[in-house]
């Protein structure tokens, strides 16, 4: 992760998802915009009941997601690094 911007109204991260990586769930502590830098494949588990869902997204697209929000676990599931912006919102 590399932090991009860091002021009083937001956070901005790259955030770089290496092949066959684990990304473990966390409680969101912001609202939050996630923007996807490359395409890429991943898979989504459920961090409450474990359902497994794949994914696929495409360079450019955007994702809001609410602070309080149980972040699931993601697992690239690509043969390349993949991108994002992880946007963080502050009050």
């Amino acid at each position: 992760m590399r932090v991009l911007e860091d002021n009083p109204r937001a956070r901005v991260t790259e955030v770089v998802f290496e092949p066959g990586v684990r990304r473990e769930s966390y409680l969101r502590p912001t609202d939050q915009i996630v923007v996807f830098l490359d395409d890429c494949a991943f898979d989504r588990i459920d961090s409450e009941t474990g359902a497994l869902l794949s994914r696929e997204r495409k360079s450019g697209e955007v994702l809001w997601r609410a602070k309080g929000e149980i972040a699931p676990v993601l697992l690239n599931t690509g043969t390349r690094a993949f991108r994002t912006l992880l946007i963080e919102l502050r009050s």
